[in-house]
């Protein structure tokens, strides 16, 4: 079974589904998928910039499996050609094989051992943050139930993560001489550092807030750009922030806060540019009785329960929709989006087998 995998593994590899550049098409590592899955119903569906969506379905399923395709772009720092496998000694080697075409692999190897209902969604725009292929895919109405999203979860069920919002800002301000009484004020990057400084205040304010193991509020300042030179007092700046909240906090109330930190007129713009739901979706009660559903379907399908996790998935988008979602796949996030990513070999045939034992028993 593990020979088995590694060969589609190397296959995947071996396909260019980078992004950025977004440079992803019907053909390729679709043309592969569709001749290794013999008996599905197949359509594929081009989005756009790159979102391919391939929906393979067969028999009847109730149940979804899902994985991305697409990848991170390689840096210098790999040490060998990035889009050829390489197996050696309790590790596969390669683009994605982490994160996540290992799932997709096994996979395929899976609905060859089986014949019961089984319905795989592939998709290639998870690493542009932009869902298009979930989103095409949940609004064209569908019978499933549930959804197993492939991530690099070490084989363990994770039943919930933090959700994500970025945001850009803008301040206004007022140029002129630095010598000027009113440089202190007037100045948009003071301005941006005075928000900053709240921003990080009320983020420790929120040190005490929990849910499904995960603590707090994760926050993170990316980028500050503005001004001229230090004797002109800078009439503009911008600002990029992020911030991951619990799946018990709200998202809108969060912009309400960050968005009022500073003195009225003094930002120009705020744009939320991303955002991506937390999972369980749903309020403070709503979000942990549909952790509890996650649970029961986890040890229905035998499946080990892990920690919540801090990264974000897709699987909140399915549980937006109301499908009760759980995140599972091979590999440790600790490698994903590295140079020299790889998967353990033990974790690509523990998964493979789960997935046997769960299209068996469909």
């Amino acid at each position: 079974m593990l020979d088995q995998t590694l060969q589609h593994l190397e296959a995947l590899v071996s396909f260019d589904t980078r992004n950025p550049p977004r440079d992803i098409g019907t053909g390729g590592i679709f043309d592969y998928l569709r001749e290794k899955l013999h008996g599905f119903r197949i359509d594929v569906i081009d989005h756009g910039d790159g979102a391919v969506s391939m929906l393979a379905v067969r028999g009847n399923p109730t149940r979804l499996f899902n994985v991305h395709l697409d990848t991170v772009p390689s840096s210098e720092a790999w040490s060998a050609d990035p889009h050829v496998l390489r197996v050696t000694g309790d590790r596969a080697i390669g683009l994605g094989a982490c994160d996540i075409k290992g799932a997709a692999a096994g996979l395929v190897t899976a609905a060859s051992r089986t014949t019961g209902d089984t319905a795989f969604l592939f998709s290639t725009d998870e690493e542009a943050n932009d869902a298009r292929c979930i989103a095409a895919f949940l609004a064209s109405g569908h019978s499933f139930q549930d959804v197993i999203v492939a991530e690099p979860t070490k084989c363990e069920a994770v039943l919930a993560h933090r959700g994500i919002s970025s945001v850009l800002m803008r301040f206004r301000g007022v140029a002129g001489h630095a010598s000027g009484a009113n440089a202190m004020q007037a100045s948009a990057l003071h301005q941006a550092i005075r928000w900053g400084g709240h921003a990080l205040d009320f983020v420790e304010s929120q040190a005490h807030q929990r849910f499904g193991g995960l603590t707090g509020l994760r926050f993170n300042i990316g980028r500050v750009e503005g001004g001229i030179k230090a004797n002109m007092i800078a009439p503009s700046a911008e600002l990029r922030f992020g911030f991951r909240p619990l799946p018990s906090m709200s998202i809108d109330a969060l912009h309400e806060r960050f968005g009022t930190l500073v003195e009225a007129g003094a930002v120009e713009r705020y744009e939320e540019t991303f955002r991506g739901p937390s999972l369980p979706s749903g309020d403070v009660a709503d979000a942990e009785n549909r952790r509890l559903e996650a649970r029961d379907l986890a040890d229905a399908l035998g499946l080990p329960i892990g920690n919540a996790v801090d990264f974000w998935t897709e699987a909140s988008l399915f549980s937006v929709a109301g499908l009760t979602a759980i995140v599972y796949g091979p590999g440790d996030i600790a490698q994903a989006h590295t140079a020299d990513e790889w998967v353990a070999l033990e974790q690509l045939q523990r998964y493979t087998e789960s997935v046997t034992r769960i299209l068996e028993t469909a």
